[in-house]
Order: structure tokens, then C-alpha cells, then sequence
């Protein structure tokens, strides 16, 4: 056998055990299922994936409003009025949309996210996050977003007044039960 017969034979071995093992893992997975929970090799590419995807200098950006009351009052009614559907109001993420999203809202107050750079939460909302149901907020103002971003470094402290002066806020449904 020649040196290119070889070396395409040993390519179609390699790609043939890579759709095996790609079918394999599809169906530990439960395959595109929205309500299954991520292998952890799928949740650590997906992270990579967003590390990746943030352009050069995104994380040296730093949030450039002050946590003062009013501020936190106003971005708490943004929030509410516009994040709180699928994130809550206590940043959770255990909403009846945010349950059934794939992947599900991150915890707002957890370290996955507070861990995150001011300026990687700034551009999250601003464009989104591809294949997941955080979208693009392009017509927010920047101070806006950086208000949001005030906020959410605030989520893991906000008392259940804050809570509470946040739900006039929320949206309102044509559902009997309650949405959150």
C-alpha cells in the first residue's frame, strides 16, 4: 500500500472513531435535549467557547458607575422591567422561562459570574451570547448597562425590601399563574 493510501486510510479510521465517539457522547447527553444537564466536557467547551469569543481588551473595562442608591434603584427597575423574565429578581435564574432555557440563566450571584470581569458582563449584555436565549441589548444605553452591571455585582447582598420595590417593575402576563 502507497504512503497517501496509508495515510488516507489511517484519516478515515480517525474520522469514522470520531463520529462513534460523537454519537456515543450525543446520547449520554440525551442528545440536543434543551432540558438535559450538560456533560461536563460540554460545559467546559461552552465556556471556553465565550472566553474565547471576547475581543482583546474586553476584560480591562471597568464599570464606571458608582453603587449608590439611586443608581441601584434605577438599574433595579431595568432589571426588573427587562432582565428579571428569565433571570429573576434575586438574580437566580429560577424563573419559568429560565428553567426551560438551554443552557439555563446563570446564577447572577454565584462566582461563575461574579468572577467574571466588569467589561465581560458589560459586552454579555450588550451583544448577547450566541446559541444560548441571552440576547443582544444593542439599544441600551452604555450607562445603562454599566448600571446593570452595578447591579449584578450587588445581587449577592440586595435585601428582600430591594426585592419587593422590584416587582412593580416585572412584566406583567396574561397568565393566571405568576411568571416568576
Amino acid at each position: 500500500m502507497s504512503r497517501g493510501r496509508r495515510w488516507a486510510a489511517g484519516a478515515a479510521i480517525a474520522l469514522g472513531a470520531l463520529i462513534v465517539a460523537g454519537g456515543l457522547w450525543l446520547r449520554s447527553a440525551r442528545g440536543f435535549s434543551a432540558d438535559a444537564k450538560p456533560t461536563a466536557l460540554e460545559a467546559w467547551l461552552a465556556g471556553l467557547a465565550r472566553h474565547l469569543a471576547l475581543p482583546s481588551g474586553v476584560n480591562q473595562a471597568r464599570d464606571p458607575v458608582p453603587p449608590t442608591a439611586a443608581n441601584l434603584e434605577a438599574a433595579s427597575r431595568h432589571f426588573a422591567a427587562h432582565c428579571a423574565l428569565c433571570h429573576n429578581n434575586n438574580g437566580d435564574g429560577k424563573t419559568m422561562l429560565g428553567r426551560n432555557l438551554y443552557p439555563q440563566p446563570p446564577d447572577l450571584r454565584g462566582a461563575g459570574t461574579q468572577h467574571k470581569s466588569d467589561g465581560a458582563l458589560f459586552y454579555s449584555i450588550r451583544n448577547g451570547i450566541r446559541m444560548s436565549g441571552m440576547p443582544a441589548w444593542p439599544d441600551d444605553s452604555p450607562e445603562e448597562i454599566w448600571a446593570l452591571v452595578t447591579l449584578i455585582r450587588h445581587l449577592p447582598q440586595q435585601t428582600a425590601a430591594e426585592r419587593a420595590a422590584m416587582k412593580p417593575y416585572n412584566p406583567k402576563t396574561i397568565f393566571k399563574e405568576p411568571v416568576m
